[in-house]
C-alpha cells in the first residue's frame, strides 16, 4: 500500500518521501510470497467489486508504465458447500454486479480440473477474470516509477513518533525530524505502534504459506488448474498453479488465528503448521500432496469486522491511516494508492470508501 501510494502521489507532482523500516518487498509483513490472489466476485462483500474493477485497470496501467508483467489471469475456482461462506458470498457479489461466472456441480468441476477431489454436494463458482499478482515485482515497479517522478525513498529507517503540529505533522526519525503537510500511515502490523490513539483494536496474526512438489504433474498444467479458494471441514484454503517452477503454493486462510507481536513471533514453520495446510491436500488435492519444498510466514493485520480502514485520524486530519488488510488486501494496492493520493492532495475521492471509515467502531 505504501509503494502504491507513493507512486500515485509522486506522479501527480506532489513532493513525497516514502519511509520503509526494512527493505521493499521484505518478508516481515503482508506483501511477499511470490503470488497474491486477485478476483472480481468478492465473497467478503459486493461493495468491494467497484474497487476491484478499478484495481484491475490500474494493475494493467502499471504493467504498461513499468514494462513488467504483474497480473496473471488464470481463472479462479471458488469451491465449497452451497450453504457455506465462500460460494454464497461469491454468487451474491457476482450476480449483484453482473460478473461473468459459471456454477459447476462437483462432478463437472472435477472433470474440468482433475486435480480436485470434492464431495458430491459441493459446488464451484468459476470466474474467468481471477488470477494472481506478483507482489515483489509489483512493489519494485511502483517504487521505480515513484522515484522517476521525483519521490525520495528512505529504507532501513524507523519512525519513532508521528505528531500533529498546527497545519502539518512531524515525524521523528532517529536524530532527524521531517515536517510534512500530510502523513499517510500504511504500516501494516505496526500501524497501532505508530498511531497508539487509533480508536480500534487490531489483531496481528501469524500465517504460513507452503510450496509443494506434486506427486503427479499433469493435473497442474496451466489450463487444468486455476487459482482456487476451497472451503472445507478444515477451514478455507487457497492456492496457485505453478509459477516459475513446478511447485504448487497452498495456504490456509487465517491459519491458526494465532495473535502475535510483529517484532516477536515465530518465523519458523513447524510440523503442525505443515499439517494444517496438508489437511486440505489429503482430502481434496491429493496429487499436490508431495514433498514440501519451501514454507514461509507472513502476518495479517485484522480489524474486528474484517473490512479495511481508510480514513483520517480523529482529531488529526493531516494524518491519514490505511489498513486495507485483514488478509485480503494486496490486490487492491493500486486503487488504495489512488484513493490515498486523492485524500492527501484534494481532500476527497470519487471512490466509495464509506465502509472503511473509523467511526463504524464507535
Amino acid at each position: 500500500m505504501g509503494s502504491a501510494t507513493l507512486c500515485a502521489v509522486a506522479r501527480r507532482g506532489a513532493r513525497a518521501i516514502g519511509i520503509e523500516r526494512f527493505v521493499p518487498g521484505h518478508d516481515r509483513g503482508s506483501s511477499h510470497g511470490e503470488t497474491r490472489v486477485i478476483r472480481l466476485g468478492y465473497f467478503e462483500h459486493p461493495s468491494y467489486v467497484p474497487l476491484l474493477r478499478r484495481t484491475y485497470e490500474l494493475w494493467r496501467e502499471l504493467e504498461a508504465a513499468s514494462g513488467r508483467r504483474l497480473l496473471h489471469i488464470t481463472g479462479i475456482a471458488e469451491i465449497g458447500p452451497p450453504r457455506g461462506t465462500v460460494v454464497p458470498g461469491t454468487l451474491l457479489a457476482s450476480r449483484a454486479h453482473g460478473l461473468p461466472h459459471e456454477v459447476l456441480k462437483a462432478a463437472v468441476l472435477m472433470d474440468r480440473f482433475p486435480a480436485f477431489r470434492i464431495p458430491p454436494d459441493y459446488v464451484g463458482v468459476v470466474q474467468p477474470d481471477g488470477g494472481f499478482v506478483t507482489p515483489e515485482p509489483a512493489i519494485e515497479a511502483q517504487l521505480r516509477l515513484a522515484k522517476a517522478a521525483g519521490a525520495e525513498i528512505r529504507t532501513g529507517t524507523r519512525v519513532d513518533s508521528i505528531t500533529p503540529r498546527g497545519n502539518g505533522v512531524r515525524l521523528a526519525i532517529g536524530q532527524d525530524d521531517i515536517e510534512a503537510d500530510k502523513v499517510i500511515v500504511s504500516a501494516g502490523p505496526w500501524v497501532k505502534q505508530l498511531l497508539p490513539d487509533l480508536p480500534v483494536q487490531l489483531r496481528v496474526t501469524r500465517q504460513v504459506m507452503a510450496w509443494f512438489r506434486p506427486v503427479e504433474a499433469a493435473p497442474f498444467a496451466p489450463e487444468r488448474f486455476p487459482v482456487f479458494l476451497l472451503e472445507n471441514r478444515h477451514g478455507v484454503h487457497y492456492g496457485f498453479p505453478p509459477h516459475g517452477d513446478d511447485t504448487v503454493k497452498v495456504a490456509k486462510h487465517h491459519h491458526a488465528d494465532e495473535a502475535v507481536e510483529p517484532d516477536r513471533y515465530d518465523r519458523g514453520v513447524s510440523a503442525a503448521d505443515e499439517a494444517m495446510i496438508r489437511a486440505a491436500l489429503v482430502d481434496h488435492i491429493p496429487a499436490a500432496n508431495g514433498e514440501l519444498v519451501a514454507a514461509r510466514t507472513c502476518l495479517y493485520t485484522v480489524t474486528p469486522d474484517g473490512d479495511f480502514i481508510v480514513d483520517r485520524m480523529p482529531g488529526a486530519p493531516d494524518i491519514i491511516v490505511a489498513s486495507p488488510c485483514s488478509g485480503h488486501g494486496f490486490k487492491f494496492a493500486p486503487v488504495i494508492g489512488e484513493i490515498l493520493a486523492d485524500i492527501a492532495i484534494t481532500g476527497a475521492t470519487r471512490h466509495d470508501i464509506s465502509r472503511f471509515r473509523l467511526d463504524r467502531f464507535s
